[in-house]
């Protein structure tokens, strides 16, 4: 059993990611829009819902125009007018003509007032009486918003109902009555291989229809707080954002929300928010104006194999629970960091990112059954939810994935110094070991540490400084080792076998 070789450094490093993710409302320059008034509260939506199952058996039909004719009508044109000033323009578009011409953003004078930035996108009416669905990036600082239907094109002034920014979803109403409207389709019931059909208002030429599979379901690729991607082949460019994604029967199963591409044009991976996801969002946004999710105060990530090795799961499912906000509901209920959360109520956890869903899907003030494995025994335990704000946001369900092996050696720590708390926004409750340097040859880099980290366990030990990180280094008896680090204001597991090579 080799040691941990832990040194005491005062220089510091540090590692920054980012992750782009490409939307798919385009710019465009279109006519003139007035906002409508504001909205009336508690209001409620009427939906026909179709939840049968998908008829998979017998051969592929020929045609899928009958489909086509029921659905196209529901899918309308979103136009959007939002002013530029001069302190909040991007500067990468003012810099990159190529982003310009794709997005089609005008560029500004040295005197005048600004141009207006007028953008295109696509829309689901959802309801006979006008609610529809759409992409809250699509209508985004938007001050004027209309709506165009596809049958006659008749146009609407739309009214903004409210915005989900967290999984990029709104809603708008427009005043009419007896519209066509979409059927809501059961997105669970989904499955990879199943034909779909992709509906919208690409590069602003016309309502436009695809096809494709199913490739995925689950994706969460975007950096939203909250995804649950159907992925699909099915050709989905700029300006199909907020249009509908169908199965092969017309029921609406999703609403087109992004591509991943390198050209900015359909590369055969498009995204959709399935429609049990986006049908929570809509029915809060109507009723209250904004969504009400549920709250557990904890930290959560997945359980990689060697994290369900340690813990003795027998599989990679289930949440880990990194760490729980003191006095919270999970802190009330008994649940403790090193839990794993293997089912919520009759639900099975499949990772940190389902268990996140079924948290946010699940109304503030409600009892829920949490079945988790603790010390290697099942128990089960009731926890209130609470309500998700911005001030518990500090600490609210942060998921993170950890899918790397690796050893400790060559890691050197130090303490952390009021300087460096004050310059990291650290808070005072995050005691431990400061990790300055990791090499990067060695297994400890290859388990996922990296220079920045805060070592705040070993083994289930607490470190609140790096003498006592060399001290329970020094007396390790285990092959593999779980450390506790907090990262980027979150709080997780990893890890590290020793016995791993390069």
């Amino acid at each position: 059993m080799k040691h941990l070789l832990l040194t005491l450094r005062r220089s510091t490093r540090s590692t920054l990611l980012s992750v782009i993710g490409v939307l798919i409302g385009t710019g465009a320059t279109f006519g003139w829009f007035t906002l409508a008034s504001d909205r009336s509260p508690n209001r409620t939506v009427n939906l026909v819902v179709d939840d049968r199952p998908i008829q998979r058996s017998g051969s592929i039909p020929r045609s899928f125009s009958d489909v086509v004719k029921t659905v196209v009508p529901s899918v309308v044109r979103v136009d959007t007018m939002t002013k530029v000033s001069r302190n909040n323009r991007m500067p990468s578009f003012e810099s990159n003509p190529l982003l310009d011409r794709f997005f089609n953003v005008p560029r500004r004078s040295q005197e005048g007032p600004m141009p207006l930035k007028r953008g295109l996108g696509s829309g689901v009416i959802v309801s006979p009486d006008g609610y529809i669905l759409t992409n809250n990036h699509v209508i985004q600082d938007a001050e004027e918003i209309q709506v165009t239907l596809n049958e006659n094109d008749r146009e609407y002034k739309a009214e903004l109902i409210g915005t989900d920014p967290k999984s990029d979803l709104a809603v708008l109403k427009i005043a009419a009555t007896d519209l066509p409207y979409a059927r809501i389709g059961d997105s669970d019931q989904i499955e990879v291989g199943d034909v779909v059909l992709a509906i919208g208002n690409p590069f602003g030429v016309g309502q436009t229809v695809t096809m494709g599979i199913v490739g995925a379901t689950g994706r969460a690729s975007m950096g939203l707080d909250y995804e649950d991607f159907i992925q699909t082949d099915a050709a989905i460019n700029p300006g199909n954002s907020g249009g509908a994604l169908v199965d092969v029967e017309g029921r609406l199963i999703g609403i087109n929300t992004a591509i991943l591409s390198r050209t900015g044009s359909n590369q055969g991976i498009g995204f959709a928010i399935p429609t049990n996801l986006a049908r929570n969002v809509m029915e809060d946004l109507i009723e209250y104006g904004h969504v009400s999710r549920g709250f557990l105060g904890v930290m959560i990530q997945d359980v990689s194999p060697e994290l369900a090795d340690y813990f003795n799961i027998g599989s990679s499912k289930g949440a880990l629970i990194a760490e729980v906000t003191p006095r919270g509901p999970a802190d009330a209920a008994g649940i403790k960091t090193g839990d794993v959360i293997l089912r919520f109520n009759d639900t099975s956890v499949k990772d940190s990112r389902h268990l996140k869903l079924l948290i946010g899907a699940s109304d503030p003030n409600t009892e829920h059954d949490f079945s988790l494995l603790r010390d290697g025994k099942r128990k089960t335990l009731t926890v209130e939810l609470d309500k998700l704000d911005s001030e518990k946001n500090w600490m609210a369900q942060t998921s993170r994935s950890d899918d790397s092996t690796g050893a400790l050696d060559g890691v050197t720590v130090t303490d952390i110094d009021p300087g460096y708390r004050s310059q990291n926004r650290i808070s005072r409750r995050v005691q431990g070991a400061l990790i300055v340097e990791v090499d990067q040859n060695s297994p400890s880099w290859r388990a996922g540490l990296r220079p920045g980290d805060i070592i705040r366990e070993i083994n289930r030990s607490a470190v609140t400084s790096a003498d006592e990180a060399i001290a329970l280094s020094e007396d390790l008896s285990n092959d593999v080792i779980l450390l506790r680090i907090w990262r980027n204001g979150s709080t997780l597991f990893i890890a590290v076998d020793e016995t791993t090579t390069g």
